[in-house]
């Protein structure tokens, strides 16, 4: 058999789903895992998107689509924007995809010839590198602070600029600090002249009165990512979308054509019920998080981890257990195995992450008040 590419073997495990992969093994033999270690809601998707789901499957043809989605969700997701961020968005710029991975793949298949380099903060989702690698790019990365709130500054990303810098990554609210980026910051990261690839899938999630400001508001050289998996706990439906400037359109239909081919029709149906009637879903979901994210650091707090700056953003909360251990892998894998207790170690997130585990507020609040206490058994 031939060796694999050496761009596959740049392609590092995610360790998120390792983690939830040996969890489900752990289940099959019986045991009861808590899930804290990805982003998966455990709210229902919003009534109306499912009941739309279910009449397209019974009642229309499930057929290829325009490779950029239907124009009736591109619609949608562009009164969707104008609602959210106060700007007018053409359809045209929008294109859907089978998730905001797959979009930001996209953007970086457009934008990035081998060897061309991507600016990006860190800790940073741990995909991010791995999806430029996959474009034949290389990601870049400049350290942000936890006491600060985890900001990515102009003044830092400028000294990494380089002639094959081709775009600027930027994540608010981030994954998995919760950051959200001030306005101020992503102005002057714009003002940069580099093109801004921003990833709002968290949009909407937000606590304390926090506003995400959309990279929209900048202008129209910037590439937008966006989801449903988050907003409307739509994971499984497995739709995102890049709002892109005009000229990079038929470059991103051609490689979706090519790539893709379309997203799946009912599953489009789905979204479009979501966007006009999932409201409701979101703001059940901001208030439940709240909640739990505050059970979560005071819970932390006291077994003795870390938590520098309280999310603003997201479901997460970043916390530093370097008082348990160095090696963040090994005691994920220690809390899962003895405590049954999924959580991703911060190494996902970068070496700037090391040290640190990730926990996910998405589970219900009695779930939470079990893992911190059998977590309390192991650790001690």
């Amino acid at each position: 058999m031939s060796r694999p590419s050496l761009r596959a073997q740049s392609i590092e495990p995610f360790l998120a789903m390792e983690v939830m992969e040996r969890a489900i093994e752990l289940e099959r033999g019986g045991a009861s895992v808590i899930h804290l270690e990805i982003g998966e809601p455990e709210f229902p998707a919003p009534a109306a998107a499912i009941e739309a789901a279910r009449q397209a499957l019974a009642s229309e043809p499930s057929r290829y689509t325009d490779s950029r989605g239907t124009r009736e969700l591109r619609e949608a997701i562009a009164r969707d924007h104008a609602r959210r961020s106060g700007v007018t968005v053409d359809p045209d710029r929008v294109l859907v995809a089978a998730g905001t991975s797959p979009a930001l793949l996209l953007a970086f298949t457009y934008l990035l010839d081998p060897g061309d380099e991507v600016v990006l903060g860190t800790p940073h989702y741990a995909c991010y590198p791995n999806l430029i690698r996959a474009a034949g790019g290389v990601p870049v990365f400049v350290e942000t602070c936890a006491e600060d709130g985890y900001p990515l500054r102009a003044a830092d990303v400028r000294r990494a600029l380089t002639p094959h810098t081709r775009a600027i990554v930027v994540s608010s609210p981030a994954n998995p600090t919760g950051a959200i980026q001030a306005r101020a910051d992503l102005e002057a990261l714009h003002a940069l002249g580099v093109p801004l690839v921003s990833d709002e899938i968290y949009d909407g999630l937000v606590y304390d009165g926090a506003r995400v400001t959309s990279a929209l508001e900048l202008g129209d050289d910037v590439f937008v990512l966006d989801g449903f998996s988050k907003r409307y706990a739509m994971t499984g439906f497995r739709l995102g979308y890049v709002i892109a400037p005009r000229l990079a359109q038929r470059g991103l239909q051609s490689l979706s054509q090519n790539l893709f081919i379309s997203v799946a029709s009912f599953a489009q149906r789905a979204a479009s019920a979501a966007l006009e009637h999932g409201a409701a879903t979101t703001a059940a979901m901001r208030e439940a998080y709240g909640t739990r994210r505050g059970v979560l650091i005071d819970g932390l707090s006291r077994l003795g981890f870390v938590v520098p700056v309280a999310p603003r953003g997201a479901f997460y909360v970043f916390a530093d257990a370097r008082r348990f251990g160095a090696d963040s892998r090994r005691l994920a894998s220690r809390v899962l195995e003895q405590a049954h207790v999924a959580v991703t170690p911060g190494i996902d997130f970068g070496t700037a992450g090391e040290g640190f585990l990730r926990f996910s507020c998405t589970a219900p609040e009695a779930q939470i008040h079990e893992a911190l206490e059998r977590i309390a058994r192991v650790l001690g």
